[in-house]
């Protein structure tokens, strides 16, 4: 059935929330690419949904990559109690803001016709806006617009340009090129997501034109030098970040229609700090509608394979589960009815081993303190409220330790990982496997005879950075209780 244009403003005016200019349909008007963002409401417990508070766009000319069209429009949800304070501070808007602001239903008909028969990019867009998109437009019973092809830059970038702006979100991103701070505001993030875009092309262009000069580890120099005069991260925090991919392979899938039909094999390559890459490689991602799939690790054994990024974390599938054990009832976090394993590459050594807690038998309980990331932070956060409240229904009389600490002045969230050992023969042996990952990319494994907290510490250095994989043990001491992040594999890497 055919509808009309959809309201959208030409690139250059001002845009207000719902201004409208004339555009024709896909088909009349070229292929476009439709860069789009979502803000969304922050769930506050087990099963709660994302409620969609804002919606915004630009077409972007995909020869010279230019904004020609763009529309934004703050959207109403059904229940404003959805919006949270937490939701306030991620994207500062608040229930006042959206009081007067059209509902999905009465903003479908635009969304629908900026984005169908397009190719959609964004920035972590499979994951997040994508089935937000497709779950706004079920509530209102309608079939959802469909892509012609779909460009994630989240896993795009992290391949074509390696980890060098350490996480890779955007916030990092722009950080990285110095083009100010994130507003998490949908219009913002796009002209941002774009920019970003042009930038990572660039600097892959002059690579491959002058590879012996223009190397990786001289542009990051440069780069840090820049960062620091104008305040911002240290040149050390941003040369260890060239480094912190893990021992990881990417495994990649082409979709290049909106059936998302792949290919019957897929391929693997290592995520690498892209400097002998063609920078026609990533143009052509763009011209030909390719899709990267996102990064995973490889712990390079089936034994970890069970380890989830947290980018593979969906809150709402995360759960409580309460089993009998002897006397007493043992509580533990799964996710998806598995246990909970997590994984993240290129942690920061905040301080180093610490033996001051002692185990029933007089061994020095070892662990370390590390930086995490946001990412990581998020999942963590929710599997501490998750427990926390368990206990506190149960009557327990418990204090909770909080899993994550701050410090600095940067206010950087920190956990504490413990190494636990084990009682072999008359010697004592460390439980975690521990590797060390060379300049050169190799990594060999660590072999100890004992237990020696002096020689963990010469390992675990302030300032280190290493790739941990861990399991969450719940722990109620009567008088204490939290979470314990047990280190189940740790890979150091070389300076």
């Amino acid at each position: 059935m055919a509808t009309a244009p959809v309201p959208v403003t030409a690139a250059g005016e001002e845009v207000a929330e719902g201004s409208t200019a004339a555009i024709a349909a896909p088909q009349a008007r070229g292929p476009e690419i439709a860069f789009f963002d979502l803000e969304t409401s922050v769930p506050q417990r087990a099963g709660q949904g994302y409620a969609l508070l804002e919606f915004g766009a630009i077409l972007v000319c995909p020869r010279r990559l230019v904004e020609v069209a763009s529309y934004a429009t703050l959207v109403r949800p059904a229940d404003l109690a959805v919006i949270s304070a937490a939701t306030v501070r991620c994207n500062g808007i608040t229930r006042d803001a959206v009081a007067t602001a059209p509902s999905f239903i009465d903003v479908a008909d635009a969304v629908y016709h900026i984005l169908h028969g397009r190719v959609w990019a964004g920035h972590n867009i499979l994951r997040f806006d994508l089935p937000r998109i497709r779950e706004a437009f079920n509530e209102i019973g309608r079939s959802p617009p469909e892509p012609k092809g779909t460009i994630d830059t989240l896993p795009l970038l992290t391949q074509r340009f390696g980890r060098r702006a350490g996480d890779m979100k955007m916030a990092s991103l722009a950080n990285y090129f110095g083009l100010g701070k994130q507003k998490h505001r949908s219009l913002d993030d796009v002209r941002m997501n774009l920019e970003v875009l042009k930038y990572c092309a660039t600097v892959l262009f002059l690579e491959a034109s002058l590879p012996e000069v223009l190397t990786v580890e001289n542009l990051v120099e440069g780069a840090s030098t820049r960062s620091k005069t104008n305040g911002a991260t240290s040149p050390e925090a941003k040369k260890s970040e060239v480094n912190s991919s893990p021992d990881s392979s990417k495994r990649q899938r082409t979709v290049s229609q909106v059936n998302n039909s792949t290919p019957d094999v897929d391929n693997q390559e290592s995520v690498e700090p892209a400097m002998n890459r063609d920078p026609s490689e990533l143009i052509s991602h763009i011209e030909e509608m390719k899709l990267d799939a996102t990064m995973h690790m490889d712990s390079s054994s089936s034994v970890f394979s069970g380890f989830l990024e947290p980018d593979d974390v969906s809150t709402e599938c995360i759960k409580i589960s309460v089993t009998p054990s002897y006397h007493t009832q043992r509580t533990s976090i799964k996710h998806k009815d598995s246990p909970l394993h997590l994984c993240c590459a290129g942690l920061k050594v905040q301080f180093g081993v610490s033996t001051k807690f002692l185990d029933n038998a007089g061994r020095p309980k070892l662990n370390i303190v590390v930086d995490i990331p946001e990412d990581l932070s998020e999942v963590l956060e929710f599997c501490d409220n998750l427990p926390q409240r368990s206990l506190q229904e149960s009557g327990s009389a418990s204090e909770w330790r909080p899993l994550m600490k701050k410090y600095g002045y940067v206010n950087r969230p920190t956990v504490r990982l413990n190494i636990p050992t084990t009682v072999s023969g008359d010697a004592s042996i460390y439980s975690t496997d521990m590797y060390k990952k060379e300049p050169s990319g190799n990594t060999r494994k660590l072999a100890f005879s004992k237990v020696d907290a002096a020689e963990l510490d010469s390992l675990f250095v302030r300032g280190n950075r290493l790739d941990a994989f861990f399991s969450l043990e719940i722990y109620d001491y009567q008088q204490n209780a939290g979470i314990r992040l047990v280190a189940e594999k740790l890979v150091v890497h070389s300076k």
